[in-house]
C-alpha cells in the first residue's frame, strides 16, 4: 500500500502519547513544558517528512525539479536550452558621413530601455552605416518587429543618434522551463534515437532554443528527402518562425543528421482561423478566458496539413469556468489545411 505522510497534528499527538506513556500514569497537562516539547518535536518531524516527500519526487525523472531535473537530463544527453541573445545582422542604417566608423561595443537602446551593442566595427559608405547588432541581455524580450527605433546611448561624431530597423530583431529566447525540459527528457527516454528516423528530426529541432513544436515529413520532397517544420510559440504571436530562425534550426540539424539525408527545414505557412462566437454570460472576463481556451486548443491540436476540428474548439469553450452556454457560429465545419499550412490564432468576432 502507498505510504501516507502523517499530518502535523498526528505527529504532535504521537509525541504527546509517547511522553504520557513514560510518565507512569501521571496526567498530561497542556501548559507543562512537556507539551511545548511535544509540539516542537512534532514540528521537526513534520519538516523531515516534508523533505523526504520532496526527495521522493526528485528520484524520478518525470517529477524531478530544477537541478535534479537537469541532472537527470544530463544523464540522458538532453541539456536544458540556455537563453539566447536576439540580433540583427543587416537591417538598421544610421545616417553618417562616409568613412565614419561606428565602433564595436557601441550601445543603443529601444524606447523601453532594452539595450543592444554593435558586434564589429562598421564603416559608413554612401551616407549610411549599417552595423550588425546583438542584444546585451539574453532573452526573448529583446526580439522586436521591424520599424523599431534605436538610439545610441552615447553620441558618435558624424553619425545621427537614431535609426529605425527595416527587419525584425530575432533569435532571443528565454532559458528553457522545467516543463519543457521534462517533456523533452521523457520523449528521449520513451523514444530511443534511431539513426535518423522521423522522431529524431523532431527531437533535434526541439533542441534549438525557442522551438516549441516540430514535425517531420519523410519523402515529402522526393525519395530520400526529409522535411522539417517547426513553430516558436513563445517568441512570436502566431508561432511562425522567420528566415533567421529557419537558418539556425537548419544549421543545427545539419550538424547531427546522417550525412546522406536530403533535409529541408521550412517554416509552416500560417492560416489564421477566425471565429464568430456567442457566449453566455457575455462578460469581458469570460471573453478573455474563452479566447485563451480556444487558441490554446487550436495550438495544441494544430499540425501542418492537419484538420481544424470544430468539436475540439467547442469542447475547449465548454470547459471554461463560468461559461453557461455558447454558439460557435463559424467555423461551422472542420477545416482541412493544405500541405505545409498550419492553423494559427486569428480574430474572434463576439456576436450579440
Amino acid at each position: 500500500m502507498p505510504f501516507e505522510r502523517p499530518t502535523l497534528t498526528s505527529l504532535i499527538a504521537r509525541t504527546q502519547a509517547d511522553i504520557d506513556s513514560r510518565l507512569d500514569g501521571e496526567p498530561y497537562q497542556r501548559r507543562r513544558l512537556l507539551a511545548i516539547l511535544a509540539r516542537m518535536e512534532g514540528g521537526v518531524a513534520h519538516g523531515l517528512y516534508g523533505y523526504l516527500d520532496w526527495q521522493a519526487l526528485q528520484i524520478m525523472p518525470d517529477t524531478a525539479e530544477m537541478e535534479h531535473l537537469e541532472r537527470w537530463s544530463s544523464i540522458w544527453g538532453v541539456p536544458r536550452k540556455a537563453a539566447t541573445k536576439a540580433g540583427l545582422a543587416n537591417g538598421i542604417s544610421f545616417a553618417a558621413a562616409d568613412g565614419t566608423i561606428l565602433p564595436a561595443g557601441t550601445q543603443m537602446q529601444r524606447t523601453d530601455g532594452v539595450l543592444y551593442e554593435v558586434q564589429a566595427d562598421a564603416v559608413a559608405a554612401g551616407g549610411t552605416v549599417s552595423p550588425a547588432i546583438v542584444a546585451m541581455d539574453a532573452g526573448e524580450a529583446a526580439n522586436a518587429d521591424a520599424g523599431v527605433a534605436l538610439t545610441l546611448t552615447s553620441p558618435v561624431l558624424g553619425i545621427t543618434a537614431t535609426a529605425v530597423t527595416s527587419a525584425p530583431i530575432t533569435g532571443g529566447a528565454d532559458v528553457e522551463t522545467d516543463a519543457s525540459l521534462r517533456n523533452r527528457l521523457m520523449a528521449r527516454i520513451r523514444t530511443l534515437p534511431s539513426g535518423g528516423a522521423a522522431q529524431d528530426y523532431v527531437t533535434w529541432a526541439l533542441s534549438v532554443a525557442g522551438v516549441t513544436r516540430a514535425w517531420c515529413y519523410p519523402g515529402e520532397m522526393g525519395r530520400g528527402s526529409v522535411t522539417v517544420r517547426f513553430a516558436m510559440d513563445a517568441t512570436y504571436d502566431n508561432g511562425i518562425p522567420l528566415a533567421a530562425d529557419v537558418a539556425r534550426v537548419k544549421s543545427y540539424i545539419d550538424s547531427v543528421r546522417p550525412v546522406t539525408a536530403d533535409v529541408y527545414v521550412v517554416a509552416p505557412v500560417p492560416v489564421p482561423i477566425n471565429c464568430n462566437l456567442r457566449i453566455t454570460p457575455d462578460t469581458p472576463r469570460l471573453r478573455v478566458l474563452v479566447a485563451e481556451a480556444v487558441w490554446a486548443a487550436l495550438r495544441r491540436d494544430a499540425t501542418p496539413g492537419g484538420t481544424v476540428i470544430v468539436s475540439r474548439l467547442n469542447e475547449a469553450i465548454s470547459l471554461v469556468d463560468g461559461e453557461d452556454d455558447h454558439v460557435l457560429i463559424s467555423p461551422a465545419a472542420n477545416i482541412q489545411l493544405a500541405v505545409g499550412h498550419l492553423a494559427v490564432p486569428g480574430t474572434i468576432v463576439w456576436e450579440d
